[in-house]
Protein backbone atom coordinates (compact mmCIF):
# COMPACT_ATOMS: atom_id res chain seq x y z
CA UNK A 1 0.00 0.00 0.00
CA UNK A 2 0.70 3.58 -0.50
CA UNK A 3 2.16 5.56 2.19
CA UNK A 4 -1.20 7.95 1.81
CA UNK A 5 -3.33 5.16 1.85
CA UNK A 6 -2.00 3.84 4.92
CA UNK A 7 -1.96 6.64 6.90
CA UNK A 8 -5.61 7.02 5.52
CA UNK A 9 -6.18 3.92 7.03
CA UNK A 10 -4.82 5.00 10.32
CA UNK A 11 -6.85 8.07 10.60
CA UNK A 12 -10.05 6.32 9.35
CA UNK A 13 -9.19 3.91 12.82
CA UNK A 14 -8.54 6.94 15.00
CA UNK A 15 -11.89 8.44 13.52
CA UNK A 16 -13.96 5.25 14.63
CA UNK A 17 -12.23 4.88 18.14
CA UNK A 18 -13.03 8.26 18.55
CA UNK A 19 -16.47 7.46 17.55
CA UNK A 20 -17.08 5.46 21.02
CA UNK A 21 -20.23 3.87 21.14
CA UNK A 22 -22.14 5.78 18.17
CA UNK A 23 -23.82 8.99 18.20
CA UNK A 24 -27.07 7.90 19.22
CA UNK A 25 -25.88 5.83 22.64
CA UNK A 26 -24.23 9.29 22.87
CA UNK A 27 -27.54 11.44 23.04
CA UNK A 28 -29.09 8.99 25.48
CA UNK A 29 -26.05 9.73 27.27
CA UNK A 30 -26.35 13.35 27.38
CA UNK A 31 -30.34 13.30 27.73
CA UNK A 32 -30.06 12.05 31.46
CA UNK A 33 -27.53 14.94 31.79
CA UNK A 34 -24.41 11.98 32.20
CA UNK A 35 -21.00 13.38 31.03
CA UNK A 36 -19.58 10.53 28.38
CA UNK A 37 -16.22 9.33 28.62
CA UNK A 38 -14.00 11.97 26.69
CA UNK A 39 -16.35 14.77 28.54
CA UNK A 40 -15.14 13.15 31.69
CA UNK A 41 -11.73 12.75 30.82
CA UNK A 42 -11.71 16.34 29.40
CA UNK A 43 -13.26 17.49 32.70
CA UNK A 44 -10.51 15.65 34.89
CA UNK A 45 -7.47 16.85 33.70
CA UNK A 46 -5.05 19.52 32.41
CA UNK A 47 -6.30 21.04 28.90
CA UNK A 48 -4.19 19.24 25.89
CA UNK A 49 -1.79 16.93 28.48
CA UNK A 50 -3.45 13.79 27.59
CA UNK A 51 -1.57 10.86 25.79
CA UNK A 52 -3.79 7.70 25.16
CA UNK A 53 -2.40 4.34 25.03
CA UNK A 54 -4.59 1.23 23.37
CA UNK A 55 -6.64 3.64 21.28
CA UNK A 56 -6.90 0.61 18.56
CA UNK A 57 -7.85 -1.78 21.11
CA UNK A 58 -10.95 -3.74 20.68
CA UNK A 59 -12.05 -6.77 21.96
CA UNK A 60 -10.04 -10.25 21.05
CA UNK A 61 -12.28 -12.65 21.67
CA UNK A 62 -14.98 -12.50 18.50
CA UNK A 63 -13.63 -11.20 14.90
CA UNK A 64 -17.34 -9.75 14.44
CA UNK A 65 -17.06 -7.85 17.26
CA UNK A 66 -13.80 -5.95 16.55
CA UNK A 67 -16.01 -2.72 14.84
CA UNK A 68 -18.52 -2.34 17.54
CA UNK A 69 -15.67 -1.91 20.72
CA UNK A 70 -13.62 0.85 19.68
CA UNK A 71 -11.18 1.79 22.27
CA UNK A 72 -12.61 -1.64 23.56
CA UNK A 73 -14.98 0.59 26.19
CA UNK A 74 -12.07 2.02 27.64
CA UNK A 75 -9.76 5.47 27.67
CA UNK A 76 -6.40 4.53 28.59
CA UNK A 77 -3.28 6.91 28.94
CA UNK A 78 -1.88 9.29 30.80
CA UNK A 79 -2.17 13.13 31.89
CA UNK A 80 -1.33 15.73 34.24
CA UNK A 81 -3.79 17.31 36.74
CA UNK A 82 -2.61 20.66 38.21
CA UNK A 83 0.94 19.69 36.24
CA UNK A 84 1.42 16.79 37.53
CA UNK A 85 1.29 12.82 35.46
CA UNK A 86 -1.39 10.95 36.65
CA UNK A 87 -2.75 7.46 34.43
CA UNK A 88 -5.98 7.87 33.64
CA UNK A 89 -8.41 5.33 32.79
CA UNK A 90 -12.43 6.58 32.12
CA UNK A 91 -14.91 3.49 31.13
CA UNK A 92 -16.99 4.58 28.33
CA UNK A 93 -20.24 2.94 29.19
CA UNK A 94 -20.98 3.43 25.18
CA UNK A 95 -19.42 0.29 23.92
CA UNK A 96 -20.38 -3.50 25.78
CA UNK A 97 -21.47 -1.06 28.80
CA UNK A 98 -17.98 -0.45 29.56
CA UNK A 99 -17.43 -4.24 30.28
CA UNK A 100 -14.14 -6.00 31.40
CA UNK A 101 -12.44 -7.75 28.34
CA UNK A 102 -8.80 -9.64 27.57
CA UNK A 103 -8.04 -6.71 25.69
CA UNK A 104 -8.78 -3.60 27.95
CA UNK A 105 -7.66 -5.58 31.37
CA UNK A 106 -4.09 -5.32 29.68
CA UNK A 107 -4.54 -1.53 29.00
CA UNK A 108 -5.65 -0.83 32.65
CA UNK A 109 -3.23 -3.22 33.98
CA UNK A 110 -0.19 -1.55 31.60
CA UNK A 111 -1.34 1.58 33.41
CA UNK A 112 -1.81 0.39 36.86
CA UNK A 113 1.96 -1.04 35.83
CA UNK A 114 3.31 2.14 35.13
CA UNK A 115 1.67 4.42 37.47
CA UNK A 116 3.38 2.46 40.41
CA UNK A 117 6.72 1.61 38.87
CA UNK A 118 6.99 5.52 37.68
CA UNK A 119 5.45 7.21 40.60
CA UNK A 120 2.56 8.70 39.81
CA UNK A 121 -1.39 8.76 40.98
CA UNK A 122 -4.13 6.31 39.60
CA UNK A 123 -6.87 7.25 38.48
CA UNK A 124 -10.13 5.19 37.84
CA UNK A 125 -13.34 7.05 36.25
CA UNK A 126 -15.78 3.89 36.66
CA UNK A 127 -19.09 2.51 34.84
CA UNK A 128 -19.16 -0.45 33.94
CA UNK A 129 -21.64 -3.84 34.12
CA UNK A 130 -19.18 -6.44 35.39
CA UNK A 131 -17.20 -9.06 33.31
CA UNK A 132 -17.98 -9.20 29.35
CA UNK A 133 -20.47 -11.84 28.51
CA UNK A 134 -20.11 -14.52 26.21
CA UNK A 135 -16.55 -13.86 26.24
CA UNK A 136 -15.89 -15.11 29.99
CA UNK A 137 -17.63 -17.98 29.54
CA UNK A 138 -16.37 -21.17 29.57
CA UNK A 139 -12.61 -21.81 30.86
CA UNK A 140 -10.85 -20.61 27.77
CA UNK A 141 -12.90 -17.08 28.51
CA UNK A 142 -11.79 -17.59 32.04
CA UNK A 143 -8.36 -18.47 30.74
CA UNK A 144 -7.78 -15.25 28.87
CA UNK A 145 -9.84 -12.79 31.09
CA UNK A 146 -9.01 -13.77 35.14
CA UNK A 147 -5.95 -14.60 36.59
CA UNK A 148 -3.41 -13.56 34.35
CA UNK A 149 -1.84 -10.02 35.88
CA UNK A 150 -1.15 -10.73 39.35
CA UNK A 151 -0.52 -6.93 40.31
CA UNK A 152 -4.16 -6.13 38.84
CA UNK A 153 -5.15 -5.36 42.55
CA UNK A 154 -2.14 -5.47 44.70
CA UNK A 155 -1.59 -2.45 47.09
CA UNK A 156 1.38 -1.49 48.48
CA UNK A 157 0.56 1.90 48.53
CA UNK A 158 3.88 3.20 46.37
CA UNK A 159 0.99 5.23 44.45
CA UNK A 160 -2.03 7.25 45.12
CA UNK A 161 -5.17 5.12 44.19
CA UNK A 162 -8.52 6.94 43.56
CA UNK A 163 -12.10 6.20 41.67
CA UNK A 164 -15.47 7.28 40.95
CA UNK A 165 -18.42 5.80 40.24
CA UNK A 166 -20.65 7.20 38.44
CA UNK A 167 -23.98 5.38 36.93
CA UNK A 168 -23.85 2.11 36.62
CA UNK A 169 -21.07 0.75 38.33
CA UNK A 170 -20.93 -3.06 39.03
CA UNK A 171 -18.13 -5.43 38.47
CA UNK A 172 -14.49 -3.40 38.38
CA UNK A 173 -15.60 -0.39 38.84
CA UNK A 174 -16.80 -1.30 42.24
CA UNK A 175 -13.44 -3.05 42.93
CA UNK A 176 -11.48 0.10 41.70
CA UNK A 177 -13.63 2.16 44.35
CA UNK A 178 -12.89 -0.62 46.88
CA UNK A 179 -9.24 -0.86 46.55
CA UNK A 180 -8.32 2.90 45.92
CA UNK A 181 -7.53 5.33 48.60
CA UNK A 182 -10.43 8.09 47.99
CA UNK A 183 -13.64 6.95 46.12
CA UNK A 184 -16.46 9.30 45.44
CA UNK A 185 -19.73 8.57 44.36
CA UNK A 186 -22.57 10.80 42.46
CA UNK A 187 -26.26 10.54 44.08
CA UNK A 188 -28.41 8.36 41.72
CA UNK A 189 -25.20 5.75 40.85
CA UNK A 190 -25.34 1.91 42.14
CA UNK A 191 -22.40 0.79 43.17
CA UNK A 192 -21.90 -3.38 43.89
CA UNK A 193 -20.38 -6.72 42.99
CA UNK A 194 -23.41 -7.79 40.42
CA UNK A 195 -26.35 -5.98 38.62
CA UNK A 196 -30.19 -5.94 40.10
CA UNK A 197 -30.97 -8.43 38.06
CA UNK A 198 -28.44 -11.21 38.32
CA UNK A 199 -28.53 -10.58 42.02
CA UNK A 200 -32.23 -11.10 42.30
CA UNK A 201 -32.47 -14.51 40.12
CA UNK A 202 -29.01 -15.06 41.88
CA UNK A 203 -31.46 -15.25 45.67
CA UNK A 204 -34.81 -15.86 44.01
CA UNK A 205 -36.52 -12.14 45.32
CA UNK A 206 -36.54 -8.57 43.67
CA UNK A 207 -33.90 -6.29 44.90
CA UNK A 208 -34.20 -2.56 45.73
CA UNK A 209 -31.20 -0.59 43.66
CA UNK A 210 -30.48 1.63 46.34
CA UNK A 211 -30.65 -0.68 48.73
CA UNK A 212 -28.36 -2.92 46.83
CA UNK A 213 -25.73 -0.15 46.19
CA UNK A 214 -27.11 3.60 46.73
CA UNK A 215 -25.10 6.16 47.63
CA UNK A 216 -26.55 6.20 51.38
CA UNK A 217 -25.69 2.70 51.42
CA UNK A 218 -22.01 3.30 51.01
CA UNK A 219 -22.17 6.85 52.79
CA UNK A 220 -23.60 5.91 55.74
CA UNK A 221 -23.38 1.98 56.22
CA UNK A 222 -20.58 0.56 54.34
CA UNK A 223 -18.51 3.48 54.55
CA UNK A 224 -16.72 2.86 51.32
CA UNK A 225 -17.05 5.84 49.58
CA UNK A 226 -15.73 9.05 50.89
CA UNK A 227 -17.42 11.67 49.17
CA UNK A 228 -20.51 12.16 47.73
CA UNK A 229 -21.85 14.36 45.01
CA UNK A 230 -24.78 15.63 42.40
CA UNK A 231 -23.06 15.90 39.09
CA UNK A 232 -20.42 13.94 37.10
CA UNK A 233 -18.57 17.59 37.31
CA UNK A 234 -18.16 17.53 40.86
CA UNK A 235 -17.40 14.45 41.49
CA UNK A 236 -14.26 14.95 38.86
CA UNK A 237 -13.42 18.15 40.87
CA UNK A 238 -13.51 16.00 43.85
CA UNK A 239 -10.43 13.97 42.07
CA UNK A 240 -8.08 16.74 41.30
CA UNK A 241 -9.22 18.47 45.22
CA UNK A 242 -8.17 14.87 46.81
CA UNK A 243 -5.26 14.74 44.61
CA UNK A 244 -4.10 18.33 45.37
CA UNK A 245 -3.02 16.81 48.77
CA UNK A 246 -1.27 13.97 47.65
CA UNK A 247 2.44 13.34 46.93
CA UNK A 248 2.86 11.73 43.30
CA UNK A 249 4.62 8.88 45.49
CA UNK A 250 5.17 7.33 48.40
CA UNK A 251 9.01 8.18 48.44
CA UNK A 252 7.96 12.24 48.53
CA UNK A 253 5.88 15.16 50.66
CA UNK A 254 2.73 16.47 49.83
CA UNK A 255 3.00 19.17 47.49
CA UNK A 256 2.77 22.42 49.79
CA UNK A 257 1.43 26.05 48.34
CA UNK A 258 2.17 28.82 49.45
CA UNK A 259 0.52 30.40 52.93
CA UNK A 260 -0.32 33.73 53.79
CA UNK A 261 -0.44 34.24 57.20
CA UNK A 262 -3.11 37.45 56.69
CA UNK A 263 -5.57 34.34 55.93
CA UNK A 264 -5.45 32.65 59.37
CA UNK A 265 -8.97 32.81 61.44
CA UNK A 266 -9.12 34.11 64.51
CA UNK A 267 -7.94 31.65 67.29
CA UNK A 268 -9.92 33.40 70.06
CA UNK A 269 -12.92 31.63 68.26
CA UNK A 270 -12.17 28.55 69.70
CA UNK A 271 -12.77 29.93 73.18
CA UNK A 272 -16.52 30.56 71.86
CA UNK A 273 -16.89 27.23 70.19
CA UNK A 274 -15.88 25.30 73.40
CA UNK A 275 -18.19 25.28 75.99
CA UNK A 276 -16.75 25.50 79.25
CA UNK A 277 -19.46 22.92 80.52
CA UNK A 278 -17.61 19.22 80.61
CA UNK A 279 -20.88 17.83 79.88
CA UNK A 280 -22.38 20.16 76.86
CA UNK A 281 -21.92 19.14 73.57
CA UNK A 282 -20.29 20.97 70.79
CA UNK A 283 -19.24 20.51 66.99
CA UNK A 284 -15.60 19.89 66.62
CA UNK A 285 -15.60 20.25 63.06
CA UNK A 286 -16.03 24.35 63.74
CA UNK A 287 -13.19 24.07 65.89
CA UNK A 288 -10.92 22.32 63.07
CA UNK A 289 -12.53 24.88 60.47
CA UNK A 290 -10.93 27.65 63.03
CA UNK A 291 -7.48 25.65 63.71
CA UNK A 292 -6.67 24.63 59.94
CA UNK A 293 -6.01 27.06 57.25
CA UNK A 294 -9.03 29.11 55.92
CA UNK A 295 -10.81 26.88 53.71
CA UNK A 296 -8.48 23.77 53.24
CA UNK A 297 -10.45 20.98 55.38
CA UNK A 298 -11.47 18.30 53.04
CA UNK A 299 -13.20 15.95 55.17
CA UNK A 300 -13.77 12.28 54.45
CA UNK A 301 -16.46 9.84 54.99
CA UNK A 302 -18.25 12.36 57.02
CA UNK A 303 -21.70 10.58 56.95
CA UNK A 304 -20.04 6.75 58.05
CA UNK A 305 -18.54 6.60 62.19
CA UNK A 306 -19.57 10.37 62.88
CA UNK A 307 -18.48 10.44 66.34
CA UNK A 308 -15.39 10.48 64.61
CA UNK A 309 -14.00 13.11 62.12
CA UNK A 310 -10.77 12.41 59.65
CA UNK A 311 -10.01 15.42 57.22
CA UNK A 312 -7.18 16.24 55.31
CA UNK A 313 -6.16 20.05 55.28
CA UNK A 314 -3.36 22.37 55.36
CA UNK A 315 -1.03 24.37 58.07
CA UNK A 316 1.10 26.93 57.28
CA UNK A 317 0.44 25.71 53.31
CA UNK A 318 1.68 22.17 54.45
CA UNK A 319 -0.66 19.56 54.41
CA UNK A 320 -1.76 17.42 57.89
CA UNK A 321 -3.98 14.79 58.40
CA UNK A 322 -6.43 15.37 61.36
CA UNK A 323 -8.38 12.82 63.31
CA UNK A 324 -10.70 14.18 65.79
CA UNK A 325 -13.83 12.76 67.92
CA UNK A 326 -16.93 15.11 67.85
CA UNK A 327 -19.05 15.18 71.46
CA UNK A 328 -21.86 16.17 68.45
CA UNK A 329 -22.64 12.65 68.23
CA UNK A 330 -22.99 9.61 70.70
CA UNK A 331 -20.79 12.37 73.31
CA UNK A 332 -17.83 11.48 71.03
CA UNK A 333 -17.63 8.05 72.13
CA UNK A 334 -15.67 5.92 69.37
CA UNK A 335 -18.36 3.48 67.63
CA UNK A 336 -17.07 0.34 65.46
CA UNK A 337 -18.03 2.45 62.37
CA UNK A 338 -15.73 5.40 63.64
CA UNK A 339 -12.46 2.87 64.83
CA UNK A 340 -12.93 1.92 60.81
CA UNK A 341 -12.84 5.12 59.60
CA UNK A 342 -9.85 6.12 61.65
CA UNK A 343 -8.27 2.87 60.91
CA UNK A 344 -8.25 3.72 57.72
CA UNK A 345 -7.05 7.30 57.24
CA UNK A 346 -3.89 6.45 59.37
CA UNK A 347 -3.24 4.19 57.07
CA UNK A 348 -3.37 6.57 54.59
CA UNK A 349 -1.70 9.42 55.87
CA UNK A 350 1.10 7.07 57.24
CA UNK A 351 1.36 5.77 53.34
CA UNK A 352 1.41 9.28 52.01
CA UNK A 353 3.83 10.95 54.21
CA UNK A 354 0.92 12.77 55.66
CA UNK A 355 1.72 14.19 59.50
CA UNK A 356 -1.12 13.62 62.11
CA UNK A 357 -2.74 15.88 64.26
CA UNK A 358 -5.83 14.55 66.94
CA UNK A 359 -7.94 15.90 68.80
CA UNK A 360 -9.09 14.00 72.01
CA UNK A 361 -12.17 14.60 73.21
CA UNK A 362 -14.06 10.94 73.80
CA UNK A 363 -15.67 9.23 77.07
CA UNK A 364 -14.17 5.64 75.21
CA UNK A 365 -15.54 3.10 73.33
CA UNK A 366 -19.04 2.56 72.07
CA UNK A 367 -20.44 -0.58 74.24
CA UNK A 368 -23.29 -2.57 74.31
CA UNK A 369 -24.69 -5.85 72.18
CA UNK A 370 -24.65 -4.07 68.69
CA UNK A 371 -21.03 -3.20 69.45
CA UNK A 372 -20.10 -6.42 70.35
CA UNK A 373 -21.67 -7.92 67.66
CA UNK A 374 -19.86 -5.71 65.16
CA UNK A 375 -16.54 -7.07 66.42
CA UNK A 376 -15.81 -4.53 68.78
CA UNK A 377 -12.84 -5.58 70.31
CA UNK A 378 -11.20 -6.81 67.18
CA UNK A 379 -11.50 -2.86 65.61
CA UNK A 380 -10.26 -1.95 68.99
CA UNK A 381 -7.17 -3.73 68.72
CA UNK A 382 -6.66 -2.93 65.00
CA UNK A 383 -6.96 0.90 65.89
CA UNK A 384 -4.44 0.44 68.91
CA UNK A 385 -2.18 -1.70 66.01
CA UNK A 386 -2.62 1.34 63.59
CA UNK A 387 -2.16 3.87 66.07
CA UNK A 388 1.44 2.01 67.32
CA UNK A 389 2.51 1.82 63.32
CA UNK A 390 2.01 5.32 63.27
CA UNK A 391 5.59 6.50 61.89
CA UNK A 392 4.92 9.70 60.40
CA UNK A 393 5.28 13.11 62.58
CA UNK A 394 2.36 12.82 65.42
CA UNK A 395 1.11 15.74 68.01
CA UNK A 396 -2.00 14.94 70.16
CA UNK A 397 -4.07 17.36 71.82
CA UNK A 398 -6.36 16.44 74.61
CA UNK A 399 -8.91 19.17 74.11
CA UNK A 400 -10.90 17.55 77.42
CA UNK A 401 -12.57 14.36 77.95
CA UNK A 402 -9.58 11.63 77.34
CA UNK A 403 -10.64 8.33 79.25
CA UNK A 404 -9.72 4.45 79.19
CA UNK A 405 -8.10 2.87 76.62
CA UNK A 406 -9.86 5.40 74.15
CA UNK A 407 -7.29 7.79 75.60
CA UNK A 408 -4.44 5.45 74.06
CA UNK A 409 -5.76 4.93 70.85
CA UNK A 410 -6.19 8.08 69.75
CA UNK A 411 -2.56 9.18 70.65
CA UNK A 412 -2.44 8.98 74.30
CA UNK A 413 0.85 8.65 76.17
CA UNK A 414 3.74 7.93 73.83
CA UNK A 415 1.86 6.74 70.62
CA UNK A 416 3.17 10.16 68.80
CA UNK A 417 5.94 12.55 68.67
CA UNK A 418 4.32 14.76 71.77
CA UNK A 419 1.27 15.05 73.22
CA UNK A 420 -0.35 18.07 74.73
CA UNK A 421 -3.28 19.27 76.34
CA UNK A 422 -6.11 22.47 76.74
CA UNK A 423 -6.08 23.61 80.89
CA UNK A 424 -10.19 22.32 79.75
CA UNK A 425 -8.40 18.43 79.14
CA UNK A 426 -9.53 15.56 82.02
CA UNK A 427 -7.69 12.48 81.63
CA UNK A 428 -8.95 9.26 83.50
CA UNK A 429 -8.98 5.78 83.30
CA UNK A 430 -13.48 6.70 83.41
CA UNK A 431 -15.63 8.84 83.19
CA UNK A 432 -15.86 9.82 87.08
CA UNK A 433 -19.70 9.55 87.18
CA UNK A 434 -19.31 5.71 86.26
CA UNK A 435 -16.36 5.55 88.47
CA UNK A 436 -18.37 7.28 91.49
CA UNK A 437 -21.49 4.24 90.23
CA UNK A 438 -19.20 1.36 90.41
CA UNK A 439 -16.90 2.47 93.26
CA UNK A 440 -19.38 3.79 95.65
CA UNK A 441 -22.29 2.40 94.40
CA UNK A 442 -23.43 5.71 94.06
CA UNK A 443 -25.81 7.54 91.57
CA UNK A 444 -26.80 10.97 91.34
CA UNK A 445 -30.19 10.91 93.07
CA UNK A 446 -28.43 9.39 96.21
CA UNK A 447 -27.11 10.93 99.28
CA UNK A 448 -23.60 11.33 99.55
CA UNK A 449 -23.17 11.01 95.31
CA UNK A 450 -22.27 14.50 95.07
CA UNK A 451 -19.28 13.86 97.88
CA UNK A 452 -17.77 11.07 96.62
CA UNK A 453 -17.87 12.58 92.84
CA UNK A 454 -15.91 15.41 94.27
CA UNK A 455 -13.15 13.16 95.49
CA UNK A 456 -12.68 10.80 92.18
CA UNK A 457 -12.72 14.02 90.10
CA UNK A 458 -10.44 16.44 91.61
CA UNK A 459 -7.15 14.45 90.41
CA UNK A 460 -8.99 14.56 87.20
CA UNK A 461 -7.25 17.49 85.21
CA UNK A 462 -4.05 17.30 83.35
CA UNK A 463 -1.79 19.25 86.15
CA UNK A 464 -0.48 15.72 87.75
CA UNK A 465 0.07 14.65 84.16
CA UNK A 466 2.43 17.94 83.11
CA UNK A 467 4.06 17.68 86.38
CA UNK A 468 5.15 14.09 85.74
CA UNK A 469 5.77 15.01 82.07
CA UNK A 470 3.65 12.07 80.64
CA UNK A 471 2.83 15.08 77.94
CA UNK A 472 4.85 17.77 76.77
CA UNK A 473 3.09 20.52 77.49
CA UNK A 474 -0.20 22.48 78.43
CA UNK A 475 -1.46 25.31 76.04
CA UNK A 476 -4.17 27.64 75.51
CA UNK A 477 -6.75 26.71 72.60
CA UNK A 478 -5.92 29.85 70.74
CA UNK A 479 -2.11 29.20 71.40
CA UNK A 480 -2.46 25.69 69.54
CA UNK A 481 -2.17 26.52 65.63
CA UNK A 482 1.17 28.43 66.24
CA UNK A 483 2.38 26.02 68.49
CA UNK A 484 1.66 22.30 66.15
CA UNK A 485 2.98 24.46 63.08
CA UNK A 486 6.13 24.82 64.64
CA UNK A 487 6.62 21.38 66.56
CA UNK A 488 5.67 19.82 63.43
CA UNK A 489 8.38 21.77 61.33
CA UNK A 490 10.65 20.34 64.15
CA UNK A 491 9.42 16.95 64.14
CA UNK A 492 9.75 16.85 60.14
CA UNK A 493 12.93 17.57 60.47
CA UNK A 494 14.43 14.17 61.86
CA UNK A 495 15.55 11.80 59.44
CA UNK A 496 14.04 10.98 56.64
CA UNK A 497 12.70 15.06 56.37
CA UNK A 498 9.17 13.67 57.51
CA UNK A 499 8.67 10.32 55.32
CA UNK A 500 7.66 7.59 56.92
CA UNK A 501 8.40 3.82 57.17
CA UNK A 502 5.78 2.71 55.82
CA UNK A 503 4.77 -0.15 57.82
CA UNK A 504 1.29 -0.42 56.99
CA UNK A 505 1.73 -0.45 53.13
CA UNK A 506 -0.36 -3.64 52.69
CA UNK A 507 -3.21 -2.96 55.21
CA UNK A 508 -6.14 -3.78 53.70
CA UNK A 509 -8.33 -1.08 51.81
CA UNK A 510 -12.03 -2.54 52.89
CA UNK A 511 -13.10 -4.14 55.42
Amino acid sequence: MAHDEILSELDRRREAAAAMGGKEKLAKKKERGDLNAQERLDALIDPGTFIETGLLGASGMFKEDEAKTPRDGKIVGFAQIDGRDVGVVVNDFTVKGASTSATNSKKMGHVRRVTTEKGMPFVHVGESTGARLPDAMGSRGMGLLLGNDTTQFRRTRENPWVAAALGTSFGSSAWLCCISDFAVMRKGSVMSVSSPGLVSMAIGEKVDVEELGGWRLHAQTTGLIDRFVDTDEEALQEIRTFLSYMPSHNGELPPEIEYDPATDSDQEQIIDILPEKRTQVYDMRKIIETFADKGSVFELKPRFGRSAVVALARLGGKVIGIIANNPLIGGGALSVEACRKIIDFQVMCDSFNIPLVRFMDTPGFAVGTSAEKKGAPGWIMNFMNSTCLVSVPSITVIVRKAYGRAYVAMGGGRHNEEMIAWPSAEVSFMDPDFATRVVHGLSPDDDGYEEAFENIHKNIGVWDMATIYSLQNVVKPQETRNYIMRMLDIYRSRKGGGIGEHAMKTWPTSY
